[in-house]
């Protein structure tokens, strides 16, 4: 059973998540605060929980405010009425974003999201953490995308904006390849090869003169500072 906590200033749908938390039998509610102060009170106390289902528009410290300041925070599913706080949730590793007002369905699926971190034994090292979220939202012009990381064929910069591709499609999204390189750092399938270009090895078809071929035709150049570590990474005979 995992336990959570609910932070959320809107008292019908905390009562509500209250509601959900209740009759999902692998949850157990530990505290149920009404701001993001109390909340904070909560973790520096020493208090742990499995999931924390957190809103984001609260007085004095929002639900992002508080992601940002706690150390070592559990996995986050954010319950909010934007829907344009996406990309800010998702740079911080939340594991589900939810558009008020929601159904029972729509939380439970969020909550099959969340993979609890193991519990080491006394003294045992804490275990690497691993990727929480293999989706990213994305705002393309004035919506807001969602997009499966194992889809990316590779990511391209263009000055202040970088160039998403998949099979189907290309998102021109305002963000840069460093910060969109530090998002991906959990998934080892992402590979900087060159200063313009992120690559996702599991598109890769074959390699030739220092160029990726990729499935659908697509070719990402391997720079000459990259290459040595780029070859390093792949799995040859």
């Amino acid at each position: 059973m995992m336990t959570c906590a609910i932070i959320d200033d809107d008292e019908i749908n905390r009562l509500t998540l209250e509601h959900y938390v209740g009759l999902s039998p692998n949850l157990k509610l530990v505290a149920s605060l009404a701001d993001g102060i109390a909340g904070l009170t909560f973790f520096r106390e020493g208090h742990k929980v499995d999931v924390l289902f957190l809103d984001i528009e609260m007085p004095h410290l929002s639900g992002l405010e508080l992601l940002r300041v706690l150390t070592d925070p559990p996995e986050v599913i954010i319950t909010t009425a934007r829907q344009d706080f996406a990309v800010d949730a998702f740079e911080l590793r939340v594991t589900d974003y939810l558009v008020k007002p929601f159904d029972f369905a729509r939380f439970t699926q969020a909550v099959q999201r969340v993979q609890p971190r193991p519990r080491p034994a006394p003294g045992a090292p804490a275990p690497a953490e691993g990727p929480v979220n293999a989706d990213l939202f994305v705002k393309v012009n004035s919506r807001m995308v969602r997009i499966n990381f194992d889809d990316v064929l590779y990511v391209e910069a263009l000055s202040d904006y970088v160039n998403i591709v998949t099979p189907k499609h290309k998102y021109i999204v305002y963000t840069t390849l460093k910060a969109l390189e530090t998002r991906l750092g959990p998934f080892p399938n992402f590979i900087r090869v060159h200063r313009s270009y992120l690559l996702n090895t599991q598109h890769i078809e074959s390699i030739e003169d220092n160029t990726a071929n990729l499935h659908g035709g697509h070719f990402v150049p391997i720079g000459k500072s990259y290459q040595e570590g780029f070859y390093k990474s792949l799995q040859r005979i």
